[in-house]
């Protein structure tokens, strides 16, 4: 490839397609195999959907819904959700390489999908599915559908837009912080001046709340309680002020310096290089291939050619707006609102948008790197990357040396060992097969996964928590009945050494259980 031509880089789109599954592949196996039972938050989505609601008592329910057709077609299996899951990401990835292709050019978008894809968030997690996963893919589809309705002002993007802020919130409602995003830029861009863009913002409002309606009533008709859970879980921690600022300085240390490392790692190796694209040659990349910025309102007006120059330089200005938007408002927001009520952050927040942060650094790094982009070596160097983090993978997994190892790292929860233990005993005392699991959900339902039957579980014993089981079930079938504790509880027993804080009994049906009774 000639030196001048380097920047002009078109991959097919196939390659790029089987290089995204080889890198689900591979992270996939590795994932299913590093772990004895799946991830805690695939779990409850498993027990979720055996019955599509309007909402559920912590979450809103569109990861729900995803998963039923998946499961109808693979069967009721932690597969399911991991398939689910890349695809959410990988998904995401795509969507934003197309933004920043359009916007910056090929080698650009390149570099920041490699990059990203360094995120710990987005490999070494890839096989989770949770309502921040399915947020991803509609943050990345806002910031694509916010740039096109403001580049192009055709009514439709502002359409799309909306739409996407209202399945996010039916995902998680996080997604206002995408919505600040896109209300920043627009004042930034003074849109309020172009009467499509006001008009066009009201419709995208519109669409959002039409899309959100129904949960919306839901939630008026359940109490809020998903905002109940969420205050209680995190909202209404009520932190002193010196707490505050050690949940501040440790999320954005988590984000950028432990999650986001690998991915500056990456960039910095191309850069000393030389091979990562700058300003000057990024942009000329983009107008010589055509894949440049997209025009802005004003430009795309402008009929005197000495008007294109500066009218490009607004466009890149507008899509510099966005890009730092979209990565440093999520990290921004959560700060100020910790600091204010006191919150407790989980670091999974960023989950949904830390793969914006990397544009968002390449822009404001971008004067300081110069160089041709030479695609071999930048994926050499994601290899490199990505062996290396599958090998901490494997390093600290039960299936491998097991080092660092926590009481805490649910990955050592052996799900297959407790059904060995609890199946024969409790079928037995029940005089027929396990139709219910009662108890906490993640020990619950790691338990179903691996007991033939495929039990429904009754979360934490609250039939208002789980309307896929009815109290004539449990009366008719009776329940295995699972407690953590750290004292033995009266009247149940222990599960035996291997899980020495978790107990068990029965609870007995009125007759035997008919094999396909459901309830």
């Amino acid at each position: 490839m000639r030196h001048g031509a380097t920047l002009a880089w078109k991959p097919d789109v196939w390659r790029i397609g089987i290089g995204m599954a080889v890198f689900a592949v591979a992270w996939l196996w590795l994932s299913d195999r590093a772990v004895l039972a799946p991830p805690t938050d695939n779990i409850e989505q498993l027990i979720w959907v055996r019955s599509l609601e309007w909402g559920y008592y912590k979450h809103p329910p569109l990861p729900t819904w995803l998963l039923w057709p998946v499961v109808q077609a693979l069967g009721w299996t932690a597969w399911a959700t991991y398939l689910l899951g890349a695809a959410c990401t990988l998904g995401a990835f795509a969507l934003m390489w197309g933004l920043l292709r359009g916007m910056r050019g090929e080698a650009y978008a390149a570099t920041a999908a490699l990059a990203g894809l360094c995120v710990t968030f987005y490999n070494g997690r890839l096989y989770f599915y949770n309502h921040e996963i399915v947020l991803i893919p509609l943050v990345a589809g806002c910031a694509a559908a916010c740039w096109k309705a403001y580049s192009t002002r055709k009514i439709g993007w502002w359409i799309v837009l909306g739409a996407c802020l209202g399945l996010g919130g039916l995902a998680k409602y996080q997604m206002a912080v995408a919505g600040l995003a896109v209300l920043l830029f627009w004042l930034s861009q003074k849109a309020w001046r172009d009467p499509m863009h006001v008009f066009g913002l009201q419709v995208a409002g519109l669409t959002a709340l039409a899309v959100f309606a129904p949960h919306l009533i839901w939630l008026i008709n359940h109490d809020f309680e998903p905002l109940q859970y969420a205050m209680s879980s995190s909202l209404a921690a009520g932190l002193p002020w010196g707490p505050r600022l050690h949940e501040i300085a440790n999320w954005w240390g988590d984000q950028l310096f432990n999650r986001a490392f690998p991915a500056w790692v990456f960039l910095a190796v191309l850069g000393g290089l030389g091979r990562w694209p700058g300003a000057r040659s990024a942009t000329a990349a983009a107008q010589g291939s055509g894949g440049g910025l997209a025009p802005s309102p004003v430009s795309a007006r402008a009929s005197s050619p000495a008007q294109v120059p500066s009218m490009a330089r607004a466009g890149e200005g507008a899509g510099r707006a966005l890009l730092l938007y979209f990565g440093l408002t999520p990290l921004v927001f959560v700060s100020v609102m910790t600091l204010v009520s006191g919150s407790h952050i989980q670091l999974h927040w960023g989950t949904p948008f830390l793969l914006f942060i990397v544009p968002a650094v390449m822009e404001l790094t971008r004067s300081a790197w110069a160089g041709p982009f030479r695609p071999r070596q930048a994926v050499l160097v994601f290899i490199v990357i990505q062996l290396l983090l599958m090998v901490r993978v494997e390093l600290t997994s039960p299936t491998g040396a097991g080092l660092l190892r926590r009481a805490s790292d649910w990955r050592f929860f052996d799900a297959q060992a407790l059904a060995d233990t609890l199946h024969e005993r409790a079928v037995a005392e029940l005089g027929g097969p396990v139709k219910v699991i009662s108890g906490a959900w993640a020990e619950s339902g790691a338990l179903a996964l691996r007991l033939p039957d495929k039990p429904l579980v009754l979360i934490d014993g609250q039939f208002q928590f789980s309307p896929w089981v009815s109290a004539g079930l449990v009366a008719d079938c009776g329940a295995l009945e699972l407690l953590r504790a750290k004292t033995p509880p009266a009247g149940y027993g222990p599960v035996g050494p291997a899980f020495p804080l978790l107990y068990w009994r029965v609870k007995r049906p009125k007759a035997a259980c008919a094999p396909g009774a459901t309830g």
